[in-house]
C-alpha cells in the first residue's frame, strides 16, 4: 500500500517530499489509512477534521478518535465544529451540499493561514466508479463521465486508484483503528444505494471492474481532449467578447455539424444546461429578442449573434420599518408602498390583485418591516390550508425570472413572520377573516 502511495506521488506530485500537506481525516477507514500511509512515507503533513454535528455524540467521538491518533503520532491537528443543518436550512440547500461547502471553505482557510502546499482527500477507486454512475443517472455531459481528477489545483487524491477492499485489508492487517459512520449503512442516500446494491452486481459480472473502469475513463479523457481542441478552434472563429459580454455568431452555430453540442461547449461555463441549449438552438431561426437565463447569466438572441452577460446583482435594499401610522414609503425607484386603514362594513369591496394585500389589523405585531427575501424564508400562503412553503419555491412556481428573483421583497411583522411576498401572495394567518373588524390595506403603486 505504501508502494501504491509512492507510485501515485511520483506520477502526479513528485516534489511532495519537500512540501507540507493538509490531510483531511474524518476518522473512517479510508482517511485513517491515508494518514497512516503519509506517516510511514515520512511526509510532512497535518490533520484537518470536520465535526459537522449531525450525529451527536457519534460525531464528537469521531473527533476525539482522530485527535487521539494525531496526538499519539505527534502530528499537528486542526478541527472545527459546524452548524451544518442550520447552514443548509438558511441557504436552502441539502445537508450534504452544505457539509461539502463548509468543509472545503475551511480547508482553504487552513491552507492560506498555515501555508500548506497540498490538500489530500481519501477518495478511492470505488468512489470514482460511484461518482461516474451517479452522474450518468442524474444526466450529465462528457465532463461528468471523466471521473474524479487525481490532482486538481492543490488537491490530491492519493488513494484514487486503490479499491475499497484493498484499503480495508490493509487496515485489518496492520491492526489500524477507525470509526464507522452509521449513516453509511442507510440506502436512503443514492451513493450508498449504488455502493450496496449496484457495485456488487457489477463486480460479479466483471471481477476486474476497477481496472476496466479506469481503462474506460482513460479512453474517455482522450476523447474529451480531442473534443476540447476542436471546440477551441470553433470558438476562436465564432465567439468574441467585449465590455463584459460574450457574443456568439448565429450563422456559425447553424453551419456546425452538431449545433447543440458546440454551443453547449461554450455555454456550460455560464451555467446553461443542455436542455436550455437545445431550446436556444431551436430559437435561432425565429425572431430576435428572446431571452434565456441560467443561475448566473442571461442570453439574448439578437439578429446575428447570441449575447451572453452576467445577471446584474439586485440593488442593495435597506430594510424599511413600518409603524402603525406609516401611510407611504418608497420601495425601489418609481414605486411606493401605500397604507390605508379602514373599518369593515357590508359595503366594503376588497379588490383582488397581486399589487394589493389586505390584513386583519388586530393580528399584526408592529413595527412591520419590508426587506429582501432570504434563502430559508417560509410562510403559509393563502389558499394552501395552513401548509408552509419556502419563498424560494413560491418564486419558482410563479416562474419569476432568475434575474428578478433577487429583487423580490417581503413584508414581515415584529415576530419575523412573513405577511406578504410583495406582488405574489399573502400569508393565510394574517388575512381578512369573516370576523375581522379592522382592515389594513397595503398597495404597491408604480409611477
Amino acid at each position: 500500500m505504501v508502494h501504491a502511495l509512492l507510485t501515485f506521488i511520483n506520477d502526479n506530485v513528485p516534489g511532495i517530499t519537500e512540501k507540507k500537506t493538509l490531510v483531511a481525516v474524518s476518522g473512517g477507514v479510508d482517511s485513517m489509512v491515508m494518514a497512516e500511509l503519509f506517516r510511514r512515507a515520512d511526509f510532512s503533513f497535518a490533520i484537518a477534521h470536520c465535526n459537522f454535528g449531525l450525529r451527536g455524540a457519534e460525531s464528537d467521538g469521531d473527533e476525539a478518535a482522530v485527535r487521539h491518533w494525531a496526538d499519539k503520532q505527534g502530528v499537528t491537528f486542526h478541527t472545527r465544529k459546524f452548524e451544518t443543518a442550520h447552514v443548509a436550512e438558511e441557504q436552502g440547500i441539502s445537508i450534504q451540499m452544505a457539509a461539502r461547502d463548509l468543509r472545503y471553505a475551511w480547508f482553504e482557510e487552513l491552507i492560506e493561514a498555515f501555508r500548506y502546499d497540498y490538500l489530500a482527500t481519501a477518495h478511492h477507486a470505488d468512489d470514482n466508479i460511484e461518482t461516474v454512475l451517479l452522474n450518468l443517472v442524474r444526466g450529465t455531459g462528457l465532463p461528468g463521465l471523466l471521473g474524479i481528477a487525481p490532482v486538481k489545483g492543490h488537491t490530491i487524491r492519493p488513494l484514487l486508484f486503490v479499491p475499497k477492499n484493498d484499503i480495508l485489508e490493509f487496515a485489518q492487517k496492520e491492526k489500524l483503528t477507525w470509526r464507522e459512520d452509521s449513516s453509511n449503512t442507510s440506502d436512503a442516500y443514492r451513493r450508498n444505494l449504488l455502493r450496496h446494491k449496484v457495485l456488487p452486481v457489477l463486480q460479479e459480472m466483471n471481477p476486474s471492474l476497477h481496472k476496466t473502469f479506469e481503462q474506460n475513463l482513460e479512453r474517455l479523457r482522450a476523447v474529451s481532449s480531442v473534443v476540447d481542441r476542436q471546440l477551441s478552434k470553433w470558438s476562436n472563429r465564432a465567439v468574441r467578447s467585449g465590455e463584459g459580454k460574450v457574443y456568439i455568431s448565429i450563422p456559425m452555430i447553424l453551419m456546425a455539424e452538431e449545433p447543440t453540442s458546440v454551443l453547449h461547449g461554450v455555454l456550460e461555463k455560464y451555467h446553461f444546461n443542455y436542455a436550455q441549449t437545445k431550446q436556444i438552438v431551436a430559437s435561432l431561426k425565429g425572431i430576435s429578442g428572446k431571452e434565456f437565463f441560467s443561475a448566473t447569466h442571461s442570453l439574448l438572441k439578437d439578429r446575428e449573434e447570441l449575447i451572453v452577460e452576467p445577471i446584474r446583482e439586485a440593488e442593495a435594499f435597506d430594510p424599511i420599518p413600518l409603524r402603525e401610522d406609516t401611510d407611504k414609503v418608497a420601495l425601489r425607484e418609481n414605486s411606493f408602498l401605500v397604507a390605508r386603514r379602514m373599518p369593515r362594513s357590508p359595503e366594503l369591496k376588497l379588490s383582488a390583485n397581486a399589487q394589493t394585500a389586505y390584513f386583519d389589523a388586530t393580528c399584526l405585531q408592529f413595527p412591520l418591516k419590508v426587506r429582501s427575501w432570504r434563502p430559508g424564508d417560509r410562510f403559509q400562503p393563502f389558499g394552501m390550508g395552513g401548509k408552509s412553503k419556502k419563498v424560494s419555491d413560491l418564486l419558482v412556481d410563479a416562474k419569476v425570472p432568475v434575474n428578478q428573483k433577487k429583487e423580490c421583497l417581503v413584508l414581515t411583522d415584529n415576530a419575523q413572520n412573513i405577511l406578504w411576498v410583495l406582488g405574489l401572495r399573502t400569508d393565510d394567518r394574517f388575512g381578512v377573516k369573516p370576523d375581522t373588524t379592522d382592515i389594513l390595506q397595503y398597495r404597491i403603486v408604480t409611477f
